[in-house]
């Protein structure tokens, strides 16, 4: 039984442990070393030289203290883990090097003491049938024990159940390579054996399993990231074959009637086409878009004639800044086809753009034949270009955007955009919020 002596310097060696681990945490170079499961020559040395510093300098401390905080001493334990991240070499010198404090103070086996439990450490880093089931090692043996005679005596084993083997045994297998170098000591030093080696189970594996903490939320992070950035881009690839099915529509109706006019829209088509083979960006200058939309309109009006007339009120201020690809045409695609196409006499399509403080205010409007109040209620669902408009503006801005579409039946439609000044287009999207419509 543990007295409160030894319980004490138990909790105080772990927590020393657990506060080495996150303060770690605090820095972006050692953040990316520490949790990749493939490290480089450089990233070991590296490793090996952070570790070196942070526990040799807590046996620095136990030596200044005259032993008072021997507790504190992590040296084995940071040649252990050493080891255990970065292999042979990272875990070698590391124990060589936190083993100077103790040899300037007269304590010559602590160097073949503390280079043993690197090479123990390395050996850890060896065994795991995978290079990430480093992170789940567990100081736990009795557990570990039982999910492996569990498992074992099972005699129909899927691939599931074969893992947790691994796991297990591999577990089992660090525990007494642990206890191992536990052993070293008590054999060097003289130490009680038993909670000596309790309180280097934990302070070895508190460390692994806080940056193993950190790694999965870094990799639930970055999967987000990518899902964000493949949601973007089958919201954009929807956009355009949206859009060249009915330029090509319009196309197929000029040729038999005009074919200098079909000609004149495949090269403005073609413009467009260049445009968004090379567009990869989530992001455009205002002016790259106005020019989009320049073509575009080139060619509606060659069907429409002039039935369809085209208003800019484009604020000087406004066309270098920064705003969603491909984000007004699906806009005034709506207003021409649902808007004037019905309407016998055609109508006007005016864009707007100004700035109001620091947001970009964009209005889109049509002197149609509007909307039912029926529809419009369920426009963002059910409506296809307006609907993946307010879909990829949610996933870019969150709750930072505005998108409203007013309208009145026989008077037309006007669309509000409203979007906050783009910094740093490079800034992965923040969470998904509710749209403001």
């Amino acid at each position: 039984m543990l007295n409160q002596q030894q319980l004490a310097a138990l909790l105080l060696k772990v927590a020393v442990a657990a506060s080495i681990a996150s303060i770690l945490m605090r820095f972006g170079p050692i953040q990316r070393i520490l949790t990749r499961d493939e490290r480089t020559v450089n990233d070991r040395l590296q490793l090996a030289f952070i570790f070196s510093v942070l526990f040799g300098s807590s046996a620095v401390v136990r030596i200044l203290s005259h032993h008072l905080y021997q507790a504190i001493d992590l040296a084995m334990e940071g040649a252990i883990i050493s080891g255990m991240l970065g292999g042979y070499v990272s875990g070698l010198i590391t124990g060589l090097c936190v083993s100077i404090p103790d040899m300037v103070n007269g304590k010559f086996m602590s160097m073949p003491l503390y280079a043993a439990a690197g090479l123990l450490g390395g050996l850890m880093h060896d065994v795991a049938p995978r290079r990430e089931d480093i992170w789940s090692f567990s100081p736990f043996v009795d557990l570990n024990l039982y999910r492996f005679f569990r498992q074992v005596l099972r005699l129909n084993r899927n691939a599931i159940q074969r893992r947790v083997i691994e796991l297990a045994a591999f577990n089992i297998a660090c525990n007494t390579l642990v206890v191992a170098a536990e052993l070293l000591r008590w054999g060097v030093y003289h130490r009680l054996f038993a909670w000596s080696a309790a309180t280097t189970l934990f302070a070895v594996s508190l460390p692994i399993r806080i940056w193993a903490s950190y790694r999965v939320e870094r990799q639930l992070e970055l999967q987000h990231a990518r899902l964000t950035e493949a949601r973007l881009a089958a919201l954009t690839n929807q956009i355009n074959p949206h859009f060249l099915f009915n330029t090509l529509n319009s196309i197929a109706t000029l040729i038999r009637i005009d074919p200098g006019s079909a000609r004149n829209m495949i090269y403005r088509l073609s413009k467009i086409l260049r445009r968004l083979l090379r567009k990869t960006e989530n992001y455009s200058p205002l002016r790259e878009e106005i020019s989009f939309i320049d073509d575009y309109l080139a060619i509606e009006m060659v069907r429409f004639g002039d039935k369809l007339r085209f208003q800019k009120e484009i604020d000087a201020n406004t066309v270098d800044r920064l705003v969603p690809s491909m984000i007004l045409q699906p806009i005034i695609e709506n207003s021409i086809r649902h808007g004037l196409a019905s309407k016998l006499d055609g109508g006007t399509v005016r864009l707007r753009a100004w700035l109001d403080g620091a947001r970009l205010m964009i209005s889109v409007e049509d002197d149609g034949v509007g909307i039912q109040e029926s529809k419009l209620a369920t426009l963002f669902e059910s409506g296809i270009g307006v609907s993946n408009v307010n879909e990829r503006l949610r996933v870019l801005f969150g709750a930072g955007y505005r998108l409203r579409i007013d309208s009145k039946p026989g008077e037309g439609t006007r669309t509000l955009i409203e979007i906050p000044e783009i910094d740093n287009p490079a800034v992965e999207p923040p969470p998904k919020t509710i749209a403001k419509r």
